[in-house]
């Protein structure tokens, strides 16, 4: 298994990944965000499209304010429209979504454009029915010696023993539970959190993102819907350097370095794996205005309490309907 801790990539292997990267920054320079025009690598039997069909959940609280605004594109039918207040059976729980993904993917792109197609992007935090939080907040506070090693690249932040599963398994549950909880601010530069936290306040809908955000079937089980955001290696790769340059002041040699040394053996042993889980597949990103769409308009039939057992592929008139599979189920490894 992939440690926390390792040795310094070879040169000779940091100079080919400095090679690609050069020719993928020239490419995403400027417009990261949007960079995953090249589609993605097939990864596994799931392929390239949206395979898998929406399995629909039980309707599960009252609406009880409108979810107004929305955008001037949709793809979806009535993803413009606001959310309707409508009574609807259950234990009044919010909807939680999971939203996983490689580092770099565009996992916080994609709920960002959820939230702001269902009209939740301008919406005063505390009245706010569509919250995201991200796996990243959630980094356990290191001993001297682990931070010594992160401040030269050396620890590994993509290891599932990196992120305090028990306080997210604890905020979770809180919120579903319908109460307010306080989120850890995790500071990149320095490597801990940060003394400050945010207030989240409850919410009809809850998007936690991140890298192994279906690792663990505790947390895995607590999701209604789970996405997988699937984009290019190489894109991901130079959207990484250019955040890390721009937003964590890392310089080039040691975003390599630690990219060859943790972050792709970890995608490859402990997030790639996790994306059978996944009930829909997400190919490039918040680039996919058709797949985004969709999900909005069954996140707004799921809480209108109508249409919900439509499926997802009913929605793209004109287009070839997938083959229909069941969800994976989990294998003899737990990742």
């Amino acid at each position: 298994m992939l440690g926390l801790c390792g040795s310094r990539a070879p040169a000779s292997l940091q100079t080919q990944a400095s090679a690609r990267v050069v020719g993928a920054c020239a490419a995403v320079a400027g417009t990261w965000q949007g960079a995953a025009r090249w589609g993605c690598e097939p990864g596994g039997e799931e392929g390239l499209s949206l395979t898998h069909q929406i399995n629909p959940a039980p309707p599960r609280r009252l609406v009880s304010r409108r979810l107004s605004g929305g955008s001037s594109s949709s793809m979806a039918g009535d993803s413009e429209q606001s959310l309707q207040e409508h009574e609807q059976p259950g234990s009044g729980e919010p909807f939680l979504i999971g939203v996983s993904g490689g580092t770099a993917s565009g996992k916080s792109s994609v709920c960002a454009r959820i939230v702001q197609l269902l009209g939740q992007n301008e919406v005063d935090y505390r009245q706010k029915q569509v919250v995201i939080l991200s796996q990243d907040s959630f980094y356990r506070v290191l001993t001297s010696e682990q931070k010594s090693k992160a401040l030269k690249g050396q620890f590994n932040f993509d290891h599932p023993d990196a992120f305090d599963n028990e306080l997210i398994v604890k905020t979770l549950k809180e919120i579903m539970e319908g109460k307010t909880v306080q989120i850890p601010v995790y500071d990149f530069v320095s490597h801990s959190r940060k003394e400050e936290t945010v207030t989240v306040y409850p919410a009809d809908v809850v998007l936690f993102e991140g890298i192994l955000a279906f690792y663990t079937q505790e947390v895995r089980d607590l999701f209604r819907m789970k996405l997988f955001v699937d984009t290019d290696a190489d894109t991901r790769l130079s959207r990484r350097v250019l955040r890390d340059i721009s937003e964590r002041g890392r310089d080039l040699e040691q975003i390599l370095s630690q990219y060859i040394t943790f972050v792709k053996p970890a995608f490859e042993e402990f997030c790639l794996p996790t994306k059978k889980y996944a009930d829909v597949i997400i190919p490039r990103g918040a680039d996919n205005e058709v797949a985004i769409n969709l999900i909005v308009q069954h996140i707004q039939d799921i809480l209108n309490g109508g249409h919900s057992k439509r499926q997802i592929n009913s929605c793209l008139n004109g287009y070839t309907t997938p083959c229909q599979r069941q969800p994976s189920e989990s294998s003899s490894r737990p990742h």
